[in-house]
């Protein structure tokens, strides 16, 4: 597959944008028992350092020219054959300190296992049409476009990565050319077309027969206007995490119990601790660990007698009849346009400028990103140098929009920020 000797176990890094062979490769390396690790090829030299060094991948992807040789040296055997484990995804924490999930090697049994829930859930066949939003470093389009093509389905959207979900005229396009069954989005997605929609006209959507949110919480009136123009029975919101699920909700669920996120997913079981901590007790297949830190992983899992439970520290309540509510995310998390940033990452970098004696990263709300990523900051740097110097060091999503200088960050008698304190803060 490349000069690299790659075997079952090797860490692959894929650091380009999404594409037919992108999920290609991804499918065939899963199938062979390998593990790619999908990331923002947008992230800079000194995240990509921070985030692959305890990785330690066999080999990092970074040229379309690299991805077409592996996709054409792969046997033909592994394509499209059941993953043997998922795609090792990485998430911050609230450490700041990016992690890899790792699901290890699955059995032929739980390796079925994993295909057959996603299947009995989101109901893929082969005659889908799975339309593509969402970069494919993200889990969530991955999984959709996984799933799709493991029916016997197509994707499309992947032709035209630079336009196709961040372009609502080039979204429609596909809509009207392509005629897709399922496609996956966060509320960004949605506020876009429907606005592009209000100037243009509704194009005809009597072809989907699912439409999935997640990744941030969705306005009323955007969940609403969702259900009004798609298809009845359509659509749904689920909740989870890169390192697992936790519940799914048809919009007519929701529409009876307004702000719920569901129920557990079939297969799995929702209890909370008596400060609200969520736990989900999943099947096996569902088992994960942070690559390099025992410690983390065990705090993430308890054992059950319905089975193991594993919890990343949200918070809500259930009513009568088992509906989970959300009442706060992980301490800190701003969720800015459906992707997860974790303030202390972001300090980290910017602390590094010799002009920042303090920062604190915060979300605002904002009608278009749901949050918008903040900064209040301490030292003698001006906006324009520090907006510069964070260009450097992190993605577009992690970037502060907002900058605000103060003479002290207000904190607790221990040193802690208060962030609700900070200017604008939710």
């Amino acid at each position: 597959m490349s000069h690299v000797e790659l075997r079952e176990g090797s860490r692959v890094a894929l650091l380009v944008p999404g594409s037919p062979e992108y999920l290609d490769l991804v499918m065939s390396l899963l199938a062979a028992g390998m593990v790619p690790i999908p990331l923002d090829p947008r992230l800079t030299t000194y995240e990509r350092e921070r985030i692959l060094g305890p990785l330690e991948p066999d080999l990092v992807v970074e040229t379309g020219e690299q991805l077409a040789s592996m996709v054409a040296h792969t046997p033909d055997r592994f394509r499209w054959a059941a993953p043997r484990r998922r795609p090792m995804h990485c998430t911050s924490g609230t450490t700041g300190t990016p992690k890899g999930v790792d699901s290890g090697l699955l059995s032929d049994v739980h390796a079925a296992a994993l295909v057959a829930e996603e299947r009995d859930l989101w109901g893929f066949y082969d005659t889908d049409v799975n339309l593509v939003l969402s970069p494919l470093h993200h889990s969530a389009p991955l999984r959709f476009a996984m799933g799709t093509v493991l029916a016997g389905g197509r994707v499309v959207g992947l032709d035209r990565p630079d336009r196709v979900g961040s372009d609502p005229a080039v979204v429609t396009e596909t809509i009207e050319r392509e005629r897709p069954t399922s496609m996956f989005c966060v509320p960004t997605h949605l506020q876009r077309l429907f606005a592009h929609w209000d100037e243009v006209g509704v194009p005809d959507l009597s072809s989907f027969r699912l439409v999935a949110h997640a990744g941030a919480p969705c306005p009323v009136a955007v969940k609403r206007r969702l259900i009004e123009l798609f298809p009845d029975g359509s659509t749904w919101e689920f909740y989870g995490a890169t390192e697992g699920q936790f519940t799914a909700c048809r919009s007519e669920e929701w529409l009876e119990r307004p702000g719920t996120v569901g129920r557990a997913r079939p297969g799995r079981a929702l209890t909370l601790d008596p400060d609200g901590t969520i736990w989900c007790t999943v099947p096996q297949h569902a088992r994960f660990s942070y690559v390099g830190d025992p410690d983390k992983t065990a705090a993430a899992w308890r054992e059950t007698p319905e089975g193991p439970a594993f919890s990343v520290g949200d918070l809500g309540r259930l009513d009568g009849d088992g509906y989970l509510f959300l009442e706060g995310r992980r301490e800190d998390l701003v969720i800015s346009g459906g992707v997860n940033v974790y303030p202390l990452e972001v300090e980290h970098a910017l602390r590094e400028h010799p002009g920042v004696e303090d920062v604190a990263v915060y979300g605002v709300p904002d009608e278009q990103w749901g949050h918008r990523v903040c900064a209040a900051v301490v030292g003698t740097v001006g906006p324009d140098e520090l907006a510069a110097f964070a260009r450097e060091r992190l993605a577009p999503p992690k970037r502060p929009k907002t900058w605000t200088f103060l003479d002290e960050l207000p904190c607790t008698l221990t040193g802690k920020v208060r962030r609700s304190d900070l200017p604008g803060a939710r």
